[in-house]
């Protein structure tokens, strides 16, 4: 949407360069209808008695949620009044390696008006890399959430409204990949910015992968244009060899010779050439007529091609096309372009261009996040998990609604919400950030945590715009903020509110409601840490367990023999930056303990079934004696056995466990004596904990399908039955299956490995081959040579792809080298992590420093023959 009429020249000017005053991101200046929605219908008339709602400046205003009006369609249950536009905001990432992602965020906040100054990574000044070790190193390692308004008030014509972005700026190292795991779930959609001149790499497809399995919709913004050796036509091919989406190409981009000027919007046939300092201009079809007839004729072949495409996959589109032509309005492009990325299959990715270092192309990506991405009221319904099965929230309240009869004022459950994130501030304490996706949660609200089956109350809560929090009195449906004061939430918790005061009788099934929550990924590498003193040591553990609380992705145990503590991480610059805050955030002197170097982690898996294995445990704990009892199995995890798992396993670790309780179908719950639900908890709890070490080497163990079996007539004991004999149980019972299999031979090693992406001079290729395979234990996949192009194995066609031209080949550009250049080449494989964690150095010498090398987490390989010998005498 362009904030001007299109027909004529315009310069665009900062926001705060108006005379209006700049808009809060919370004020809401006109009258707002307010929207009804029952769980029997999707949407209902708008109440006759709410249309004239005005807000007053300055303050949020979000009713509170006692304001329930009954369902007009008398199916008894009762509606939320709300006070804001879910169609006003959307929540947004911005996905990218080192393709640009901080800087494109700094440009959109001081575009946006929100900042007066543009930051810049290098200088250490950026708004959201607000930590020391971000601003020293140059790179984002925890996301962080921002704020802002799209377009401008001040640029609005009267009656327009602008759209609120709620915008986390993720890392883009693959060690944080977790980082971006568990924010991507809880956003509406996401920007993956590429580099021009590396075009699509390991780590981006990872991200984009991971946007997929969300079903997130995505604009992907191919940056840094104006660097020498860019190639958008590269680049648009790339998205659809290697993304697997079809690109749709919304701009092309505009070369004044060999100077990267600016944009053609091929939808609204303009062209938008910017200045340095971020002013932006904009061009009319026949000005760019005038200027280049070949450049409007590329414009004109352009829009076509989107037309015939979109109208080829919309009926609607199909339609207006046979009838116009090329004459189909923007307004009808937008509205198919939309329609086609709405469901998050990433089957079409609208695509940008730009070079947000040089403020060229942030003003319309802005534009096409308004236009194309959704809002929280556009996305799928929530569906979360309640008795070990998966089904609909809305069918979930349906049920307990026709199961009561419900009648009252009040509805079953207040508010629903995501614990994403959790963050240690120096002045705050425990951070819980939190993603609301029913009612509302106010600062009195009595929390009920499914987790950990107990309720928990804030002190406050926040709006959070990267390192600045205001205090706030609610968070409404499809708003992100943090609240304070939780004292035992993690990441990946659900947050529940009932009517009323709380109480500890919460019943089923909202007593068990969990929202999936992203796996976190095996450890890869590990430092072992020996603390001096034993008040060194329990400083050390207490900060550990706050560090793990912060990032899940981060573990550690302790070998009660030796006092050695075990920190595991993702890498090398993760473990490197858990060690950073130890010592900087959580003051844990450097000379308080012995630190070892950064090693790899090996893992353990079961090569056969083995067990069942019966545990009695009976023992005095904290001066009470009982007794509880369960039987373990164990058996591979092979590929198959995904697909036959049941429904109501946990996977963690790279595990399975099911938990079997069986109960009579007549069985009376309440004169059992205990609650399967919490037992189920503590058994899956002593199942982990016997997982973390296995009895060869005493590694994790992956890749294992554990069955834990609780029969009520032989396990539990009445009283004497504890949820700390009961968890013991099934930690002795796991260790025991596992020294059973170790003792016939059926434990082996997993080693970790790593995907690489080595780009070298052809000349060097044969040698960087060969010490790969030879010398690093490692497998070459592909090799890309500069006179070959990509052939997608997507199912798409590239020839019906539209990909512009570019203007010019460079040194660098792998397409129909010239002579007297440096021919590179472009080398895929996987190799162990521990031979390529420092091997950059290696390559060096290999090609004299004119590579490039990029590593991703890959899978765990088993290891046999002489590299398995040679890992057991290395212990």
């Amino acid at each position: 949407m362009l904030p001007w009429p299109a027909q004529a020249a315009h310069v665009w000017h900062h926001p705060s360069e108006h005379r209006q005053r700049r808009q809060c991101p919370f004020e809401l200046s006109s009258p707002r209808a307010l929207g009804l929605v029952c769980i029997c219908t999707t949407e209902l008339p708008k109440h006759p008695a709410l249309l004239q709602h005005r807000a007053s400046p300055g303050r949020q205003h979000v009713d509170h949620p006692q304001h329930w009006h009954h369902c007009p369609r008398r199916c008894g249950t009762l509606l939320e009044k709300k006070l804001f536009s879910l169609k006003k905001f959307c929540n947004l990432t911005a996905a990218s390696a080192f393709q640009g992602k901080t800087t494109t965020t700094e440009r959109m906040l001081y575009q946006s008006g929100l900042t007066r100054h543009l930051g810049n990574v290098d200088h250490g000044n950026t708004t959201t890399d607000f930590l020391p070790m971000e601003r020293e190193r140059g790179i984002t390692i925890q996301s962080a959430a921002i704020t802002f308004n799209w377009p401008p008030k001040a640029t609005l014509p009267l009656g327009h409204e602008t759209k609120t972005i709620n915008l986390i700026d993720t890392p883009g190292h693959q060690d944080f990949r977790y980082e971006v795991d568990r924010c991507l779930p809880i956003l509406d959609g996401a920007v993956c910015i590429l580099d021009a001149v590396k075009g699509v790499e390991t780590h981006t497809e990872r991200v984009w992968n991971s946007a997929g399995i969300s079903k997130i919709p995505r604009l992907v913004y191919v940056n840094k244009l104006d660097r020498d050796g860019a190639s958008f036509k590269r680049s648009v091919q790339e998205i659809a060899t290697r993304l697997k989406t079809y690109p749709l190409v919304c701009q092309i981009p505009w070369w004044h010779k060999d100077v990267f000027v600016g944009v053609i919007d091929i939808i609204n046939e303009v062209g938008m050439k910017f200045a340095p300092t971020g002013g932006m201009t904009v061009v009319s079809e026949a000005a760019i007529a005038r200027e280049s007839p070949e450049l409007r004729a590329e414009v004109a072949k352009a829009r076509l091609h989107l037309i015939e495409t979109l109208a080829e996959n919309d009926n609607a589109m199909m339609d207006e096309f046979i009838a116009l032509e090329k004459d189909v309005p923007s307004a009808s492009i937008k509205r198919s372009i939309r329609s086609l990325i709405m469901d998050g299959s990433a089957a079409f990715s609208p695509v940008f261009a730009g070079s947000s270092l040089r403020n060229i192309g942030v003003q319309p990506l802005l534009d096409g996040i308004v236009d194309y991405l959704p809002s929280p009221s556009d996305r799928p319904e929530l569906e979360v998990t309640a008795a070990s099965k998966l089904q609909p929230f809305s069918q979930l309240l349906e049920k307990e609604v026709v199961k009561k009869g419900h009648g009252s004022h009040q509805p079953p459950i207040l508010a629903v919400a995501h614990v994403f994130k959790v963050v240690d501030d120096p002045r705050r304490g425990m951070l819980s950030f939190v993603r609301v996706y029913h009612g509302a949660l106010s600062r009195s609200s009595h929390m009920w945590n499914s987790h950990i089956l107990a309720f928990e109350k804030p002190l406050n809560i926040l709006h959070v715009s990267a390192n600045d929090y205001q205090d706030i009195q609610h968070l409404s449906t499809g708003q992100i903020g943090a609240m304070t004061g939780l004292k035992s939430a993690r990441t990946g918790d659900t947050l529940i509110t009932f009517p009323g005061h709380h109480t500890q009788n919460v019943a089923e099934p909202f007593r068990s409601i969990q929202i999936k929550a992203p796996q976190i990924p095996p450890a890869v590498a590990f430092i072992a840490i020996e603390p001096y003193t034993r008040t060194g040591g329990e400083k050390l553990e207490d900060a550990l367990k706050k560090l793990s609380r912060e990032d899940p992705s981060i573990r550690w145990n302790k070998d009660e023999k030796s006092g050695q503590l075990i920190l595991s991480g993702m890498g090398l610059l993760h473990l490197d930056i858990a060690q950073d805050r130890l010592k900087n955030h959580y003051k844990i002197e450097k000379d308080s303990a012995m630190w070892g170097d950064i090693e790899v982690e090996y893992s353990e898996c079961p090569l056969a079934p083995a067990g069942p294995h019966r545990v009695e445990y009976e023992r005095v704990l904290r001066d009470k004696a009982g007794k509880a009892a369960c039987t373990a199995a164990v058996e591979p995890l092979g590929e198959h056995s995904h697909e036959t798992l049941l429904e109501s396993c946990t996977l963690r670790d790279g595990n399975y466990i099911h938990i079997a309780i069986p109960l009579p179908e007549d069985a009376n719950l309440k004169n059992l004596g205990f609650d399967p639900e919490v037992v189920r908890q503590q058994l899956l709890n002593g199942a982990i904990a016997g997982l973390a070490r296995g009895p060869r080497r005493s590694s994790p163990i992956r890749r294992a399908i554990v069955t834990i079996t609780f029969d009520p007539t032989t396990d539990f004991f009445g009283a004497s039955s504890t949820s700390g004999h009961i968890t013991n149980a099934a930690v002795n019972a796991v260790r025991g299956v596992f020294k059973e299999a170790n003792a016939n031979g059926l434990i082996g090693i997993l080693e970790p490995f790593s995907n690489f992406e080595i780009s070298c001079p052809e000349d060097a290729g044969n040698a960087v081959q060969h010490d790969v395979v030879s010398a690093r234990g490692g497998q070459v996949l592909e090799v890309h040579k500069p006179d070959e192009d990509l052939v997608s194995d997507s199912g798409i066609d590239l020839t019906k792809v539209y990909m512009p031209p570019d203007p010019y080949d460079s040194v660098q550009s792998l397409r129909d080298p010239k002579k007297n250049t440096v021919r590179m080449l472009k080398i895929v494989g996987k190799a162990p992590l521990k031979e390529m964690m420092k091997y950059d150095s290696q390559l060096r010498s290999i090609t004299n420093g004119r590579h490039q090398l990029q590593l991703d987490p890959g899978s765990f390989e088993l290891v046999t023959g002489p590299r398995e010998k040679a890992i057991e005498n290395a212990r």
